[in-house]
C-alpha cells in the first residue's frame, strides 16, 4: 500500500491502516493492484479471490473474485457527500438454476446491504447494480452445461476513514456470492493478515 509520505493525507493514512488491519476468511485471497488515478488524488485497490477445494485432489475453485477501491478527495466530491468513496464488484458463476431465479438481481441486493450491516460498516449515497448472465449452448456446443453468473457493482460513502468495515463486508459479500456459508455469531476469522 502507500508509504507514509508527507504528501499522503493523514485521514487517508490511517484509512490505510485500518483496511491493512482487518482480518478476512481465509478463504479470500486479496492481492494489490494500481489503483485509478484519475477519479481522485488519493487510492488504493485490491482484488479479491474465493478459493476453495474442488472435488478432485489438489483442485481449486475460484467461484467469485471482485475489486475493492478506496477513494479520497480531501476536497470531496459533491456525488460522494464526503472525502472517501468505496466502489466495488463482486462476480461469481452461480448454479443455472440459481441464476435462473427471477428474483436473483433483488437477492443479490440484500446481500450487499446485509454484509454492511452485519460488518457494522456505516454509509451514506449507497448505490449499485446487479447483473445476471445465463448461457445456454446450441448445436455443436450442445453438451456443454448452461453456465450462470451474477456482477454485483455497488459503491457508498463511509463516514471517515475507518474503513476495515467496508472491507469485512466486501469479503463477507465474496464469499456470500461464491455459496459459502456465513461465519456463525461471535465467530472471530483468526490466522494470516491479508
Amino acid at each position: 500500500m502507500i508509504t507514509a509520505d508527507a504528501q499522503v493525507p493523514a485521514e487517508f493514512r490511517r484509512a490505510l491502516t485500518s483496511l491493512a488491519e482487518r482480518r478476512l476468511r481465509p478463504e479470500v485471497h486479496l492481492t494489490e493492484i494500481p489503483a485509478p488515478g484519475r477519479i481522485a488524488p488519493f487510492a488504493v485497490a485490491l482484488t479479491g479471490d474465493v478459493r476453495v477445494r474442488g472435488d478432485e485432489v489438489d483442485e481449486v475453485e475460484e467461484p467469485a473474485s471482485g475489486r475493492f477501491v478506496l477513494l479520497h478527495d480531501p476536497a470531496g466530491q459533491e456525488a460522494w457527500h464526503g472525502t472517501f468513496r468505496v466502489v466495488t464488484l463482486v462476480r461469481a458463476t452461480l448454479d443455472p438454476e440459481v441464476g435462473g431465479d427471477p428474483l436473483l438481481c433483488e437477492a443479490a441486493w440484500t446481500w450487499v446491504t446485509e454484509a454492511l450491516d452485519r460488518a457494522g460498516a456505516e454509509r451514506t449515497a449507497l448505490g449499485g447494480t446487479v447483473t445476471r448472465v445465463i448461457s445456454q449452448s446450441f448445436d455443436a456446443l450442445a453438451e456443454r452445461p448452461g453456465e450462470a453468473e451474477v456482477e454485483i457493482r455497488a459503491s457508498w460513502t463511509p463516514p471517515d476513514g475507518a474503513v476495515g468495515d467496508h472491507l469485512e463486508a466486501w469479503g463477507t459479500l465474496l464469499c456470500q456470492a461464491a455459496g459459502l456459508p456465513p461465519l456463525p455469531e461471535g465467530v472471530s476469522v483468526l490466522g494470516r493478515r491479508h
